[in-house]
């Protein structure tokens, strides 16, 4: 997967996320839409083969960047919770 910035405001950001399938931008699109500080997200999915998914991201309070990266983050926790209870349930 790869990520590309294609616009940044004071309060908003736009980004093309590049072999990432609905497995990874549901799950982060409905942490974003759970922020308080959220005021708007819009993913676009690839309309053709020749354009990739574009995530956009506009925030009422704070950084839209770190907006993401808290959704990243708390997403991340999750899969990391998810993953010790199953290894310990496996033991």
């Amino acid at each position: 997967m790869e990520i590309e910035l294609l616009e940044k405001e004071k309060d908003s950001i736009k980004i093309r996320i590049k072999d990432a399938d609905m497995t990874l931008i549901s799950p982060l699109v409905k942490e974003l839409l759970l922020d308080k500080a959220i005021d708007e997200v819009k993913y676009t999915s690839g309309a053709t083969y020749l354009t990739e998914p574009t995530l956009y991201v506009k925030v009422r309070t704070g950084k839209p960047q770190a907006a993401l990266k808290r959704a990243a983050t708390s997403l991340a926790n999750e899969v990391k919770e998810g993953r010790d209870k199953l290894v310990k349930e496996l033991k």
